[in-house]
Formats: C-alpha cells, sequence, structure tokens
C-alpha cells in the first residue's frame, strides 16, 4: 500500500545512523559516559537492521504497535542519555546531540503508521525527553530546576518539540491524503475493469441474443410470444446499457432518463426505439437533462401516434460548441415542415422545454421519409449568446 513511503524512512534511518556513529566517533573526548552513549547507538543499529529485514520480507509489521514501540523506545533513550552522557554544559552549544536526526524516523513513523494524532504526540514525547536531558546537562544536581534556564534556551528547547510535533502531524496527514488518493484510484481502475466487460458483453448478447428477440418480436404471430419478446428484449437492453457509475455527473443520468422515456414508449406504442449515449459528453446540469428527457419523450410520442413509427433511434453526441446534440430518427410517415403548423406538442413540449434551458431545436422531414428532431443543449456551466454561440456563464 504505501511501500515505497516505507523505503524511504528505511534510507533516512540509515543515512541518519551512519551521521549519529560519525558524531559520536568525534565527541568521545567529551563524553562522560562513552560506554552508555556507545550502547544507544549499537541499539539503534539493530533496530535498523531489523526494521529493513522487516521491510524486505513482512513489511505490514512495520506499522504495527509493538515495532513502532521498540524504535520508540530507543529513540527516546537517545533524546533523554544526550544530557546524561555528554559534559556540561554540552546542550545550547554548537555540538550535535547524541541521537543526531535517527530519533525523527519514528516520529516519521508513527505519523504514516498511525495518522496525525499518533505523529504529533510522538513528537511531543521526543521533544519532552529532549528538554529534560538539557536542563538535567545544564543545571547541577543540587541546584532546582526552575529558573536556570534563560529566556533563549527555554525557547530553543519549545522549538524544538514543536518542530517534532510538526514533523510526525504533517507525515501522518500526507500520508491519510495518499491513501484517499490511492483509494479513489483503484476505485476508479474497478470502475474502468467493469464498464469494459459489460461493453464487452454488450457487444456479444447484442449480435446474437438481442437481435434473435427483436427477430421474435417482428416475426411471431402470436402477439403475446412478440409482446414477452419485446419486454425481454427491453430488459437485457437496460440492464446492459445501463452506466454503472454514478460517479460521472450529466452522462450517466442523460443516459438513463433517455432509456426509461425509450422504455415507457414501447410499451405505449408498436415500436422499438433505440438509445445510444456514448460515455464521453459533456457534463449536464439536471435541469437540463430533465428537459432533454421530457422532450425526447414528448418526440417518441409522436413517433408512434402520429408518424406509426416502427423504428426508432435515439443518439446522442457532443455538438461542435462543447455542448450536446441529442437526435430522435423515426422511420413513420414524415412530414413538410413548412406546410404543417407545428402541435403543441412540439411547439410546447419539445420547442418550450429545450428553450428553458438555452437549447435549440430543429426539424429535419419529407413525406414518407420519416421524421429527425435534433436537439442541442449547451454543456454545464455554459449558456448560449443571443448570436447562438455557446459561451461561458
Amino acid at each position: 500500500m504505501h511501500h515505497s513511503v516505507l523505503q524511504g524512512l528505511a534510507a533516512f534511518r540509515w543515512l541518519a545512523w551512519a551521521w549519529m556513529a560519525t558524531v559520536l566517533a568525534l565527541a568521545r573526548g567529551n563524553l562522560v559516559a562513552p560506554r552508555t552513549a556507545t550502547a544507544l547507538v549499537l541499539a539503534a543499529l539493530a533496530v535498523t537492521v531489523w526494521l529493513t529485514l522487516l521491510l524486505r520480507r513482512a513489511p505490514d509489521r512495520l506499522v504495527t504497535a509493538p515495532v513502532l514501540g521498540v524504535e520508540l523506545a530507543v529513540a527516546m533513550g537517545l533524546q533523554l542519555a544526550d544530557g546524561f552522557v555528554y559534559r556540561a554544559p554540552h546542550v545550547f552549544t554548537t555540538e550535535q546531540p547524541l541521537g543526531v536526526g535517527w530519533p525523527l524516523a519514528a516520529v516519521l513513523a508513527a505519523g504514516v503508521a498511525l495518522g496525525p494524532l499518533a505523529g504529533g504526540v510522538t513528537g511531543l514525547a521526543i521533544g519532552a525527553m529532549r528538554a529534560v536531558s538539557s536542563v538535567v546537562n545544564v543545571t547541577p544536581v543540587a541546584d532546582p530546576w526552575l529558573g536556570v534556564l534563560a529566556p533563549e534556551q527555554a525557547l530553543s528547547l519549545v522549538t524544538t518539540t514543536v518542530l517534532y510535533v510538526l514533523a510526525g502531524g504533517i507525515a501522518g496527514y500526507a500520508m491519510a491524503l495518499l491513501r484517499a488518493a490511492e483509494r479513489r484510484v483503484t476505485q476508479a481502475e474497478r470502475a474502468v475493469a467493469t464498464l469494459r466487460a459489460r461493453e464487452e458483453v454488450a457487444r456479444r448478447l447484442h449480435d446474437g441474443v438481442l437481435q434473435t428477440l427483436a427477430l421474435v418480436e417482428r416475426r411471431a404471430d402470436d402477439p403475446q410470444l412478440a409482446r414477452l419478446a419485446r419486454d425481454q428484449e427491453r430488459d437485457l437492453r437496460a440492464y446492459l446499457f445501463a452506466d454503472p457509475s454514478s460517479d460521472v455527473v450529466g452522462v450517466g443520468d442523460l443516459g438513463s432518463a433517455l432509456r426509461e422515456q425509450a422504455d415507457r414508449s414501447e410499451s405505449r406504442h408498436d415500436h422499438r426505439v433505440q438509445v445510444l449515449v456514448p460515455d464521453d459528453l459533456p457534463q449536464l446540469d439536471d435541469e437540463v437533462v430533465a428537459a432533454l428527457a421530457a422532450a425526447v419523450g414528448e418526440a417518441l410520442t409522436n413517433a408512434g401516434k402520429h408518424a406509426a413509427a416502427r423504428q426508432v433511434v435515439v443518439y446522442a453526441e457532443p455538438d461542435a460548441h462543447g455542448g450536446v446534440l441529442v437526435t430522435v430518427h423515426d422511420d413513420g410517415a414524415g412530414f413538410e415542415p413548412d406546410a404543417v403548423t407545428e402541435g403543441a406538442g412540439l411547439r410546447h413540449s419539445i420547442r418550450g422545454r429545450l428553450g428553458e434551458v438555452d437549447g435549440d431545436v430543429e426539424v429535419v422531414s419529407a413525406p414518407g421519409r420519416g421524421t429527425e428532431l435534433r436537439l442541442t443543449v449547451p454543456a454545464a456551466g455554459r449558456t448560449a449568446d443571443p448570436d447562438g454561440e455557446d459561451a461561458d456563464g
């Protein structure tokens, strides 16, 4: 899941230990407890080796509480021992602390494994150990702690602690964002795989089962058998061509709405309706989808009721201006648009609805050649300007 992050922590841990060993070698003349310091550095080496082996063999164990606890215990030991193994005054000078950057790996690991709160708390614990060891180093045993630190020294300790807390918190927050992004990518990949599988099944069934059902419907002498074939074909189309992703705003809604209108029209009229909606349509607002669906429903009613159409094809595609074009083509009787007065259905239910969403309607028909309605609507966030061209809304 986050193996690359754990690899980065392992590299940081090794580099920090190498520098810590170098500092120990250079500072041996200023140590009052060299054996203790050496033992702690060797303990850090053992933990570093152990965690590296776990990364290769069982990386999931690196984010468990026992493993994190061992690393944190050694890190706190290094921070706390800093004030005891060096001669006073060691802190608040240019000398490097005993642990140098190695304890920071424990803070980062806690944040990565357990989240920003755990990372912050771990940073606070490491910072507290650093403060205690600093006070011990600059204060004789017989003197009280209160008042022995200058304001700038106290501020330095607070700043160090805050930096540890921020490091752990930010590491945890960044890891949470990475996990969320990984989940989204995984879900998207699964959705794409599901969609491809569905399309493959749809193509195979369309070439076989669906065409067979359509043939049975047209040639069956028994009306009940023809009706059963039509119902089965409609149900199978609804299952195969429905958009399984609810995250695609507009496209899935439009396809579902158009197919619902097609099913309703087939159940009322003696014709078949085929709906084709690609998956690369621009996004549409909800009111635009509703207007399109209602207009297509009225067009299907006209095709079945007035044109006696047997076949109707509803096709959606992106238009040249960034919107969506939906065509409704039937094989009905057709008419001469210039010679016929538009009825209330075309004038109000189709043109009226499309006009409310800045859409446009074009009717192409001829006697004996069927009728085609071209419904154009703007994409989400776009409106049509007075000249008929799309403009940003």
